[in-house]
């Protein structure tokens, strides 16, 4: 660089970590190292654009076999009845990009990752691939500092209403898949989705509405057209099963291992 050109200051957090600090502290009960916990909020592209500072990949692969164990853990023992197969499906619908997105955004994650120009001029707190990621290594800082037991408390806290949803679902294990079984276990009708979206590129909304045999039974609004259709199937799986009562809810799950 020439004289008095100097390198674009990357981009601090909206929120002071010691917030989220102080948040997991309570959640956990252990002591989380508030450095590493920063490291674990640092994307590549900061990193990069601050010099090369340590950033929070290898955090990530660490959380990501801790999430991976408790939440495995977690199903072996509450589903005694279910199927090695039936096991691994509960589990991918737990553990994916936009289950833990979803969760990131519960903490307000986004508000915390210290990221580059070029990411946050692109929507990244917000991007499902960077929030999942930063929840796992965040996972792996609380591992890293307090042990196992405090990271297994984080993933409960996190991920337990999502393990019970999750369970009562369909042989699919998704909203969609599990509004095409009851419609077709009553014989409900054909089920369509209509999709618009709206807004910029890197910033688009998409709202959907699913009918079933004509009739509106539910709609969503997403940052993907998937994530809007599957708000869209589980309020009208909810309105079916009201409807017709528990239906699939009382079937055990089919063994498709």
């Amino acid at each position: 660089m020439g004289r008095g050109t100097q390198r674009p200051a990357a981009l601090e957090p909206l929120r002071p970590v010691d917030e989220l600090h102080q948040h997991l502290t309570e959640v956990t009960g252990g002591d989380i190292d508030e450095a590493l916990l920063g490291r674990a909020l640092t994307h590549r592209s900061y990193a990069y654009e601050a010099g090369g500072i340590p950033h929070n990949e290898r955090l990530e692969f660490l959380g990501d076999s801790v999430l991976g164990l408790v939440v495995t853990d977690t199903l072996y023992t509450t589903h005694p009845d279910l199927t090695e197969g039936q096991l691994a499906k509960l589990r991918a619908a737990v553990v994916n990009m936009r289950a833990l997105a979803a969760v990131g955004r519960t903490l307000g994650l986004g508000d915390y990752i210290l990221l580059g120009r070029g990411e946050e001029s692109t929507g990244g707190r917000d991007k499902d691939s960077i929030l999942a990621d930063t929840v796992e290594a965040v996972i792996g800082a609380t591992y890293s500092s307090a042990g196992l037991p405090a990271a297994s408390e984080l993933v409960h806290h996190l991920l337990d209403p999502l393990m019970a949803r999750s369970a009562t679902l369909g042989a699919g294990l998704d909203w969609k898949t599990s509004l095409q079984e009851i419609s077709a276990l009553h014989s409900a009708g054909p089920v369509e989705y209509a999709v618009q979206q709206e807004g910029p590129e890197h910033a688009k909304t998409f709202t959907a509405q699913v009918l079933v045999d004509g009739v509106e039974l539910g709609s969503g609004v997403g940052r993907t057209k998937k994530d809007a259709e599957q708000q869209a199937a589980a309020q009208a799986w909810q309105a079916l099963r009201e409807r017709h009562g528990d239906g699939l809810a009382t079937a055990p799950l089919p063994d498709l291992g």
